[in-house]
């Protein structure tokens, strides 16, 4: 039983692989593949949507006019500080973007947050089942695929406002118009093309490469551990629990950085070149 154990055991890089490969439909062979979904993605996606919404909700239906408690109080710290950056940022009607903003906030450091979950927790249970060769990511900002459609998502809300705002003539004037003059249009055109795909596409990779870089680091402290030595256990409980508080300041701090390049996005559909 040893020796076959033995033989089944993962290297350090198998064992990095295995964690980092996706719940799919089917194995992706191309760059961009529209056919391929992550299951794990989607499902932590909407699992962490869900929790937020109803967090928010009690939130609500337990607010009182006297002295809040802990959860009020820390929930109106949270509002009060997006309503507060909306309110500097976004110059025209808030009544949506403000709770877009929110809801953003909230989303994506509950998704972030997923990371302080035991790396090896998910091929654990899975392995209860007799499913331990299954790959499966828990945390949905560390896929590319999550980040960018997100990203996509604010996207579709500059593109909303940009014309709601100037209306569709003016819109599609400015695109052609600025920032260079009509003279020239294709110039203008080319480059407003551009502008809107690296936002979306920088929003997007920026979220996923933290996230990335903090799953891969857990997993490495992970193999630290796994050495039978007194230095790698001692350090692997050391660097783990260094790491882990300091990605807390990550996790909020990304979730930060999304809501207000949401915000300054949305800003400057509101605003004429």
């Amino acid at each position: 039983m040893t020796v076959e154990a033995a033989e089944h055991a993962l290297t350090a890089s198998e064992y990095i692989v295995h964690h980092l490969g996706h719940l799919s439909t089917h194995h992706q062979t191309k760059i961009v593949d529209f056919s391929v979904l992550n299951v794990d993605t989607i499902f932590w996606s909407v699992f962490c949507g869900v929790v937020g919404c109803l967090f928010m909700f009690l939130a609500a239906r337990k607010a009182t006019s006297g002295v809040p408690g802990r959860f009020q109080a820390f929930v109106e710290m949270v509002v009060e500080m997006v309503e507060d950056q909306s309110k500097a940022i976004v110059h025209g009607d808030r009544t949506f973007i403000a709770p877009v903003a929110l809801t953003v906030f909230v989303w994506v450091a509950l998704m972030n947050s997923l990371d302080f979950l035991p790396v090896d927790l998910a091929s654990s249970i899975l392995g209860l089942f007799g499913l331990g060769e299954m790959h499966h990511r828990i945390v949905p900002t560390a896929d590319l695929n999550g980040t960018l459609g997100i990203a996509l998502g604010v996207l579709a809300l500059m593109l909303y406002y940009s014309v709601k705002i100037k209306g569709a003539g003016g819109f599609i004037h400015e695109l052609f118009a600025a920032p260079f003059g009509i003279w020239l249009a294709p110039f203008n055109l080319l480059l407003n093309i551009i502008e809107f795909a690296a936002k979306t596409v920088s929003l997007g990779m920026r979220l996923f490469g933290n996230m990335y870089a903090g799953e891969l680091l857990f997993l490495l402290i992970a193999l630290l551990g796994s050495t039978a030595t007194a230095f790698g256990f001692i350090g692997h409980v050391i660097a783990g629990s260094i790491w882990a508080i300091f990605h807390i300041l990550i996790v909020l701090l990304q979730a930060f950085i999304f809501m207000m390049l949401t915000l300054v996005y949305l800003g400057q559909a509101h605003e004429a070149h």
